[in-house]
């Protein structure tokens, strides 16, 4: 139930009549982040979407640009990933002509004061050594780091000190002209809307949009061999990520990486949560992912354990992964892990943001959208003979890496002889 409407600039507005709902979320999407980045610049996308907040044309200051939403009792914030940045606010139904105002005011018209800059710098420097600190939040730069190296795919979307440092004015104002344009960007509105009235009032809100041609990431290289990644810290627990290549979100068997992220790690009776918190007694935290995305893919497994028991949880991972290639997943099992998938999706979208991010998301980076029954019929057609299929693809052993945050310096060759099926 949704309405794709493309403006003569390239613009794509989406929108998603709510009529139960009371409230309105706008969201903007542009599809930038750190795989975009040079070097010498990395985390420049986050710093950008920093300053977005700082002060425009209209709302001198910060307080300017925040006291617009306080005022009506509206949410809004911002994020940045590796292929996409967005900004949100979410109001009461009756003020939505004041958020699209608001959110077009700071994608378009920021001034990017100097003054402002160098706060905020060090505001950025401050969060990636409080994320640095944090080795649950830690992990998930280590993993890429494991997998891609020194390469945009492997850098710490937030840069690094040194990088966020160098960041000038003008670097933030060219790459802004140059990413923020009208073909590189989704707007999407869900609520209480009358939906002419509000694409109409995107249209003029966005009419300034520039439309220059945006700069393309570049290439990903992918490595044929394993790869283990150290951050040595003096830590109580081991956090570590375990785990193969995957496939991007338009592979056809995304869906079935879904399903065996699932069934080995995505609820408190899969197999891993099994075996490593119930049985070893090993982990608080266990957890098996699939992350898709335009040109990379990996499949994964989180956890905070006993540093003791490092050796042996790697080995019951690499056990349980490589079951999947040998026996066949019973009818009754699958079925369990349809049904949860299909409950998760059901409930994930009963918010807004949610509704918002899961329709911009797909728009901007596959340019097509599924609806929710449309994934769920996808997710239905996986037949256990499919999860062998793909288990024997991806479980091969030249696709394993592996990243560890704990005290485990110059350790990495007695890692790698562990990375065996």
């Amino acid at each position: 139930m949704y309405k794709k409407t493309t403006l003569k600039n390239g613009l794509r507005i989406i929108t998603v009549p709510q009529k139960e709902s009371r409230a309105v979320t706008v969201l903007v999407m542009t599809g930038t982040g750190s795989k975009y980045e040079q070097k010498k610049f990395s985390g420049i996308s986050h710093f950008a979407e920093h300053m977005m907040f700082k002060g425009t044309k209209k709302r001198k200051g910060p307080m300017k640009v925040s006291g617009v939403m306080d005022e009506i009792g509206g949410d809004m914030n911002a994020f940045t990933g590796e292929e996409y940045t967005g900004y949100y606010a979410k109001v009461d139904a009756t003020h939505f002509d004041i958020a699209v105002d608001w959110i077009s005011d700071i994608f378009i018209n920021s001034t990017i004061p100097d003054t402002e800059i160098e706060k905020e710098r060090g505001v950025i420097i401050e969060e990636i050594k409080m994320f640095d600190d944090n080795p649950m939040r830690n992990i998930g730069d280590a993993w890429r780091k494991a997998l891609y190296g020194d390469q945009p795919a492997g850098w710490f979307i937030g840069g690094i000190k040194e990088s966020v440092s160098n960041i000038k004015r003008g670097d933030i104002i060219n790459y802004i002209h140059s990413q923020y344009t009208a073909k590189n960007t989704v707007v999407c509105v869900v609520g209480n809307i009358k939906e002419k009235k509000a694409i109409e009032s995107v249209k003029n809100c966005f009419s300034k949009i520039p439309t220059a041609t945006n700069i393309k990431k570049v290439p990903v290289i992918e490595s044929t061999e394993p790869n283990v990644y150290i951050l040595d810290k003096k830590t109580k627990q081991t956090t570590m990520a375990l785990g193969v290549r995957g496939y991007d979100h338009l592979h056809k068997d995304r869906y079935v990486l879904d399903i065996m992220a699932t069934l080995l790690g995505g609820m408190m009776s899969s197999r891993l949560f099994d075996e490593v918190r119930e049985k070893l007694g090993a982990a608080y935290y266990v957890g098996t992912y699939n992350e898709s995305e335009s040109d990379t893919g990996s499949f994964s497994t989180f956890a905070g354990i006993d540093s003791s028991k490092l050796e042996i949880v790697i080995k019951t991972i690499l056990k349980e992964y490589n079951k999947l290639t040998k026996v066949k997943v019973s009818e009754k099992e699958l079925r369990k892990i349809k049904d949860h998938l299909r409950g998760k999706i059901v409930l994930g979208m009963e918010s807004l943001d949610a509704q918002a991010s899961f329709y911009c998301t797909q728009e901007l980076l596959k340019n097509r959208i599924l609806s929710i029954e449309e994934i769920i019929k996808e997710i239905e057609k996986v037949k256990a003979s499919d999860i062998m299929r793909v288990a024997k693809d991806i479980f091969k052993e030249e696709k394993l890496n592996l990243a560890i945050i704990g005290p485990y310096k110059g350790k990495e060759e007695e890692f790698k002889k562990l990375l065996k099926f």
